[in-house]
């Protein structure tokens, strides 16, 4: 039994990395294939060579992302962009998401943005029990002013599924800085603590 199990076990951990990669991918591809939708139905792959073939809706998506980039960043692109926020904004609902997706979108892909590029320690859901968090902003202007106290915005996600979590305003004094990466940080929350990064958190050099 123990040299069955021994070699079960690492025939999942071949299996098992592999199978979820090709689920995700698969996932992403068949989702970005739906773009080839956008074509008239004459010109569709499918019905010019009788076959369908996957990934052609990713070259498509990265196409369309391409060229709205470029009109995007000249001047008539702008002022384009700059009309469609205008109209935007003149709808209750839809201007709230839109903007608050918006300006999340451009804080974690600038150049010089901040967030979701540190990992932190913070305590949750007492004191006394540490989590890691993703640092998403430093400055909360208006909360600092009603605590009267240096906060900052942290997300603490869910594991093993991250994608859920908390958005929590802490001291800056209470959350400690790790020497660990996003990936790594990642890889330990996805694996519920089974893979640590380096040596562990253990040994990790934690700075106040």
């Amino acid at each position: 039994m123990s040299f069955l199990r021994r070699y079960l076990v690492a025939g999942l951990l071949v299996w098992l990395p592999l199978g979820a990669t090709f689920l995700v991918i698969n996932l992403l591809v068949s989702w970005m294939d739906n773009s080839l939708l956008l074509l008239p139905e004459a010109y569709r792959p499918d019905n010019l060579f009788g076959f369908h073939i996957p990934g052609l809706g990713v070259l498509l998506s990265l196409l369309i992302l391409l060229l709205t980039g470029l009109v995007a960043a000249n001047l008539f692109g702008r002022k384009v962009v700059s009309m469609w926020e205008g109209l935007l904004a003149r709808i209750p609902l839809v201007r709230s998401v839109y903007s608050a997706v918006k300006q999340m979108v451009e804080t974690m892909f600038a150049d010089k943005g901040k967030s979701f590029r540190k990992v932190v320690l913070v305590e949750f859901p007492r004191r006394g029990l540490w989590t890691l968090a993703f640092l998403t902003s430093e400055e909360s202007g208006a909360v600092q002013q009603a605590t009267g106290r240096d906060v900052v915005n942290v997300y603490i996600p869910t594991t093993p599924n991250p994608t859920g979590g908390y958005f929590v305003l802490v001291p800056k004094e209470d959350i400690r800085d790790l020497d660990m990466s996003v990936d790594e940080g990642l890889k330990m929350l996805l694996s519920m603590g089974a893979v640590n990064p380096g040596d562990g958190l253990a040994e990790s050099e934690v700075k106040p």
